[in-house]
């Protein structure tokens, strides 16, 4: 199969490239860095470097494609989140369209059931949309968990303050999701399934905010880390002394609640995957490192 992948060489991207070269597939791996040419080349793909934004070019990539893995690439430089979220869903929709391509698999999210209330999540639920409008297309919507390297955010909070906080904690529930385990779940429907399901959820492990503290914590050498619940003014505060902009630390404080509410994964709930290779205590040994090279 001639399969183009978006995402450059990210955590998802690139294992998902090597497993479908390593399966035989002929595989387009989309970069706007031209400075990544040579290290996807020696994965086996072949190199597109351009932007998702250029009409022409997207469109190219797609022509003759059998299938497309597509994502919207975080970029928190943009003002307006949920516009940036739009524009890249659009983009797809007319190289689909345009390309003919019949096969394409939408990275989306926990909590993209919701048209409303979960900060940059209701992104993907507007992507969701925009592509499920598009005709004659085997069309799958990955929602993955909570990514286990959000953790790796709170690493300051734990070296400079001694816990972990956000506007959900203690016995919130996370479910978590390693990106190695969504690759394997991409690689998977791009190329074995003979069902074709409209969402399919992904996540590695499923644990309370208190219990990833202490798997982290014993990891780490603090086996009495705890994950506070913070107000939303506290965590407002904080993110904007970051220099975050205000528009987009306020969408992640609505996912934060989100997440505390429990509303963001009502729907995964209803239709819990089985879990993924990658538990929360093997990805804590990766913590640790990262925890300790900081």
């Amino acid at each position: 199969m001639k399969i183009v992948v978006t995402g450059s060489l990210g955590n998802i991207a690139k294992p998902l490239t090597t497993q479908l070269v390593q399966r035989g597939h002929a595989v387009t791996l989309i970069s706007s860095n031209p400075a990544k040419e040579r290290a996807i080349q020696l994965l086996g793909a072949e190199a597109a470097i351009g932007s998702l934004h250029k009409d022409e070019f997207l469109e190219q990539v797609f022509l003759d494609a059998d299938a497309a893995f597509c994502m919207i690439p975080p970029d928190f430089s943009q003002p307006d989140q949920l516009a940036y979220y739009e524009s890249t869903g659009k983009a797809y929709d007319r190289a689909i369209r345009n390309s003919g391509v019949k096969r394409i698999i939408h990275l989306s999210s926990y909590g993209a059931h919701l048209s409303s209330g979960a900060g940059l999540i209701t992104g993907s639920y507007r992507v969701e949309q925009i592509l499920n409008k598009l005709p004659n297309i085997d069309l799958t919507h990955i929602r993955p968990g909570f990514f286990y390297y959000n953790l790796i955010s709170f690493i300051g909070m734990i070296k400079s303050l001694g816990f972990m906080g956000a506007v959900y904690g203690g016995e919130d529930r996370l479910a978590l999701v390693s990106p190695q385990d969504i690759a394997d779940v991409v690689a998977e429907e791009l190329t074995t399934r003979n069902t074709i399901s409209a969402v399919r959820y992904v996540a590695s492990d499923d644990r309370t905010c208190d219990e990833i503290a202490q798997i982290l914590g014993n990891a780490i050498g603090m086996p009495d880390l705890k994950w506070l619940t913070l107000t939303e003014d506290q965590v407002m505060s904080n993110l904007l002394a970051t220099g975050m902009r205000k528009e987009t630390a306020s969408m992640l404080v609505e996912l934060g609640m989100a997440i505390h509410g429990g509303k963001l994964r009502e729907d995964f709930d209803k239709h819990s995957p089985l879990f993924g290779k990658v538990s929360l205590e093997i990805y804590a040994d990766e913590f640790a490192r990262i925890f300790h090279d900081k």
